[in-house]
């Protein structure tokens, strides 16, 4: 049975009815259009193979990108922009609870005992909180909250959040662009009038570029106001040969555009040699005073290949400069975190001047899950879970049962970390059971069937289909994902707590429906924007 959206005027949106029917004739020219608006515009990506030791980008190809904006209930889409101002509230607040994250994250006593990565950060960021030598009382947080649309059955749509993202924050950018390309088809060619759902009001607006640079050019003015070097400069610390580098380049434009705060950009291995804390002051190349650390990158145990790049982030963690995240920040976006909120009154401990109605906006967002090493039933859930083979904690065995209806989800970032469904017995039968507790089970989340939409890569069309056709595009059934961005500036003066934040804007990554992986990055999905329906 099709998947149906309720509109406000009671009539139904066929999720099996898009994308609308399109010629030949029309994609070429919606194909067209993109490619030459998306090559003028900036939307862009660095061609596979691009040498990593390469002067300057002298070539380019279009991201991958959808031609027709994916359908989205508009009232979802409401609720999502709010639900944001409550999950940057929540993080802030569990990125200054230590008590909590050595709990839930740490080497002693959590996470960190059984995942060295996770336990390397923690044992670091430690010993610079024993010693005395985090000087800089503020964080900031870029945020994104990734969601599905879940109908179970027949019901009602509704929110369910995949993910909340505290590092590394990709494609606030590209998303905009995407957003923009889809207005500009929609004045071009009026998508054919192939659907009424087509319309300019139903194209919400997008100013991600804006908001994000606003939340670091914030940041940098909060350094200058304690006595910064008003031409201190913001840090972007980058992977070596990053294909995604356009993405990163529209918020270096709009810092200086806008707010006359230059950039500067250095790996890891570069830091290690350039960069020296004195009297507590950031400096990099000798002269360069760093007002803002902002990380795209340092989310994956690949990234820090010696002891040396884990000293490194201490050294840049132990200076004035506002670090986003921090190394506390990123342990709060860890999977284990989100799990241990879904438990009853935690959510509710850390947001107390909410409302019972936000707060209940907030846990409809949450989707079922639980540690693979718990064993009460409050932490694992109410269903019943059989028996209790070989000692096996609760957990695990609720997951060997429930297997078909779930997702394994480790403490990483950037896509291609998860186990779904049929492999997830055999994978428990290997996990080491000292691992469990580095790993929570989640529901799948049960997406609209029978929606399909166009997708384009450039120079290619090796995307997995049932249809290939001349004009270098692709029809697939699809998943669409939304993520909301978000901002905060936040810290502790003494027991004062101040919390600044804001929501700024959304991104939309669709990809096969046969796909596990949501990573535009990492090769699995497109970039899309949305028509509210």
């Amino acid at each position: 049975m099709a998947s149906k959206s309720s509109l406000n005027d009671g009539r139904a949106f066929d999720f099996a009815s898009w994308p609308p029917k399109l010629s030949p004739e029309q994609l070429n020219e919606l194909v067209s259009t993109a490619s030459a608006y998306s090559l003028a515009h900036g939307l862009l990506y660095l061609p596979p193979g691009y040498p990593l030791d390469s002067p300057p980008p002298q070539a380019a190809i279009h991201a991958p990108l959808s031609l027709v904006p994916s359908p989205f209930p508009r009232d979802l889409f409401e609720s999502a922009k709010r639900l944001q101002t409550i999950y940057n509230v929540l993080y802030s607040r569990i990125a200054m609870n230590i008590p909590f994250l050595d709990e839930v994250m740490g080497a002693e006593q959590g996470v960190g005992r059984v995942d060295d990565f996770i336990g390397e950060l923690w044992r670091g960021w430690k010993r610079l909180r024993d010693e005395g030598k985090l000087p800089q009382p503020l964080h900031l947080g870029l945020f994104r909250s990734d969601y599905l649309l879940h109908i179970p059955g027949d019901q009602k749509p509704s929110l369910k959040q995949v993910e909340f993202n505290t590092i590394s924050i990709s494609f606030g950018c590209l998303a905009q662009r995407v957003a923009e390309l889809h207005r500009y088809q929609l004045a071009a060619t009026s998508y054919f009038d192939s659907s009424p759902y087509l319309q300019r009001d139903n194209f919400p607006p997008n100013e991600s570029i804006s908001g994000l640079a606003e939340g670091l050019a914030t940041a940098h003015k909060a350094y200058v106001s304690q006595g910064g070097n008003p031409r201190s400069k913001i840090l972007f610390v980058i992977q070596p040969g990053e294909r995604n580098v356009f993405d990163q380049k529209w918020l270096e434009f709009e810092l200086l555009e806008k707010h006359s705060i230059h950039v500067l950009r250095q790996t890891f291995d570069d830091l290690i040699t350039s960069a020296k804390v004195e009297n507590e002051t950031l400096t990099v190349s000798s002269t360069t005073e760093i007002s803002v650390v902002y990380y795209r990158s340092g989310y994956m145990p690949h990234e820090y290949p010696t002891p040396a790049h884990y000293t490194v982030r201490l050294i840049l963690e132990s200076s004035k400069a506002i670090n986003c995240p921090t190394i506390a920040l990123q342990l709060a976006g860890g999977k284990k975190v989100q799990e241990v909120l879904t438990r009853p009154g935690v959510v509710e401990k850390f947001l107390p001047e909410f409302s019972a109605e936000q707060i209940a906006e907030l846990r409809g967002s949450f989707m079922d899950m639980w540690g693979l090493d718990e064993d009460s039933q409050d932490a694992v859930g109410s269903t019943e879970t059989g028996g209790q083979g070989k000692s096996e904690p609760l957990g695990t065995t609720k997951a060997r049962k429930e297997f078909a209806s779930l997702v394994l989800k480790p403490q990483r970032e950037g896509g291609g970390n998860n186990v779904y469904k049929d492999d997830i017995p055999a994978f428990l039968d290997k996990l080491p059971p000292e691992e469990r507790e580095a790993w929570i089970a989640m529901r799948l989340i049960e997406v609209p069937q029978g929606v399909r939409g166009w997708l384009l890569r450039a120079g290619s069309v090796g995307y997995s289909s049932d249809t290939l056709s001349a004009h270098n595009a692709v029809e697939a059934e699809v998943v669409s994902e939304l993520g909301i961005f978000g901002w905060a500036l936040f810290g502790k003066d003494g027991e004062k707590e101040k919390i600044e934040e804001k929501e700024v804007g959304w991104l939309v990554r669709t990809k096969g429906k046969d796909s596990n992986e949501g990573g535009v990055a990492t090769g699995f999905s497109v970039l899309d924007s949305l028509v509210l329906v």
